[in-house]
């Protein structure tokens, strides 16, 4: 996946202002844009979980090429 070399902290600023006043003007209330962003707190929060359980799995595993090397 391509990330916008923009979306820096200042592009992250304009980018949550924008969606914003987007769902503001589709008439969602506070409570429903603070749900909106517990959720996608959540699946980041389960997404980095899930890169760091991978990575802890393949630290894990053995190496047997270098076992084969070794020996």
């Amino acid at each position: 996946m391509m990330v916008p070399t923009m979306l820096d902290n200042k592009g992250t600023k304009i980018l949550a202002k924008s969606l914003f006043k987007e769902l503001r003007g589709n008439g969602y209330s506070a409570n429903q844009i603070l749900g909106l962003t517990t959720e996608l707190i959540d699946l980041v929060t389960q997404d980095l979980r899930d890169a760091n359980a991978a990575a802890a799995a393949l630290e894990a595993e053995p190496r047997d090429e270098l076992l084969v090397a070794s020996a």
